[in-house]
């Protein structure tokens, strides 16, 4: 594989560290910014904690015009300067909306980096490295939320205003990251479908110079490449890649993972640990997502992404089975940390292996920005209203957190029987032989 290929796919896929710093940085501050501003379990959920998940929801919704109009390379750019802008401006706030308005900057730069990451990687990657490459950018979310758990519990402490390190530290990546992305070029497949052939042309001749430009070309050609330019996904014909990105992103939220991520180090006092313990434990989290993802980017172009999702599946089941009997049955100690673990590794090996490329590879090239607008808007609303509701939940005197845990497990017996089968497999096919294969399912 071109070495500048691997070089380029690590650079858009450092937008996933930002994402995945910038969504858990906020946990190891989330009790001290209750306790700070008085806020109630509401407020603080839906505003405190909760604006940068609707930040998310609009980058994701509006995402994909900039990723399609302006071209990936300078999305991404733009998407950096985002996360820079929130990360200064949360650090420095004065009261919960000011700092609420700026966690919302940064979750505009998370929302569009879910789109425009993944459409980069998967248009300049090989159909046989594709599934690797593009799961680089999961690879770098959790590399980013193990860092993130790792800056919490070494900041904690160094004064009363140590949230705010905590959160203004994340300018530091954003910058470095603005300076790496402008260096990539623009995606040649962009490029094609924008009619800038010589600019096309000039990238492919860098990304494989064995193979002639004009055979490069060729391969692009597919059937959309004659249908009407004003069509959408929302068309009868793009019903089942449509389906598809919905049900993926359902139950991704539904297995409660961001709602885990966002409340780890209160989960863990809700179990009986204290707040040290919980916040090391929480970098415990990290390091197993960071393992379970590289064996999960190791296997996707080996096993398949359907293989890897059963694996997911579950492990999800037994181990989300296992924390809500924890909490119905008082288990006490190092239990749920234990479940939670495997909780996490389930998670890495499967959906969060697989989302952004099954996403990335269900939609024909001109639409595939619009496609991953949907997938993400699906994924990002869920991740804001399920992590909104948590303090409430486990609150809750006829809920709590046992209750919370059953329904996440019962919900991905209904994503096991989703890959079952719904679920096709994309591994080592080319972006245009997926179009025909499924566009000609119903």
């Amino acid at each position: 594989m071109n070495k500048k290929i691997i070089l380029w796919s690590i650079t858009a896929a450092l937008a996933g560290f930002l994402f995945g710093f910038d969504v858990v940085v906020i946990s190891g501050a989330d009790k001290k910014l209750q306790a700070l501003w008085e806020s109630s379990d509401a407020f603080h959920g839906w505003v405190v904690m909760g604006m940068a998940l609707w930040g998310t929801v609009i980058g994701a919704i509006f995402g994909g015009i900039p990723t399609n109009k302006f071209g990936r390379k300078n999305t991404l750019i733009v998407i950096g300067i985002l996360f820079a802008i929130s990360a200064l401006g949360s650090g420095l706030a004065s009261g919960p909306w000011v700092f609420a308005i700026f966690r919302f900057i940064g979750g505009i730069g998370v929302g569009a980096s879910t789109i425009a990451a993944p459409a980069y990687i998967s248009e300049i990657a090989p159909a046989k490295n594709r599934g690797r490459l593009v799961a680089m950018y999961q690879f770098n979310i959790v590399f980013g939320i193990l860092i993130a758990f790792l800056s919490n519990y070494l900041l904690s402490g160094i004064g009363e205003n140590d949230w705010r390190w905590m959160v203004g530290v994340e300018a530091i990546p954003a910058v470095l990251y603005i300076l790496f992305a402008l260096r990539v070029p623009k995606s040649p497949r962009w490029l094609y479908a924008k009619h800038k052939i010589e600019e096309a042309k000039k990238v492919l001749a860098v990304i494989n110079p064995d193979i002639p430009v004009e055979e490069q070309l060729k391969a692009f050609h597919s059937d959309s490449d004659e249908t009407d330019t004003t069509e959408t996904i929302f068309m009868k014909k793009y019903r089942f890649p449509l389906t598809l990105a919905f049900l993926i992103a359902f139950f991704n939220q539904f297995s409660g993972i961001n709602a885990f991520l966002y409340y780890a180090p209160r989960i863990f006092e809700e179990a009986g640990l204290g707040e040290s313990t919980a916040l090391l434990s929480s970098v415990g989290i990290g390091v197993t997502n960071l393992v379970f993802t590289l064996l999960g980017v190791f296997l996707i172009d080996k096993l398949g992404r359907k293989t890897l999702m059963y694996i997911g599946s579950v492990g999800y089941i037994i181990s989300l089975s296992l924390v809500s009997a924890a909490f119905f049955l008082g288990w006490s100690g190092m239990a749920v940390p234990i479940f939670l673990f495997l909780f996490i590794a389930a998670h890495a090996v499967g959906q969060g292996a697989v989302i952004w490329v099954f996403i990335s590879e269900i939609f024909p090239n001109h639409l595939r920005a619009s496609g991953q607008s949907f997938g993400s808007s699906t994924h990002w609303i869920l991740a804001a209203l399920i992590p909104s509701l948590i303090p409430f939940l486990f609150n809750h005197p006829m809920i709590g957190a046992g209750v919370v845990f059953l329904c996440f497990a019962i919900m991905m017996v209904l994503q096991l029987l989703f890959v079952a089968f719904m679920m096709p497999e994309t591994k080592g096919k080319t972006l245009e032989e997926l179009e025909k294969i499924i566009l000609t399912k119903k």
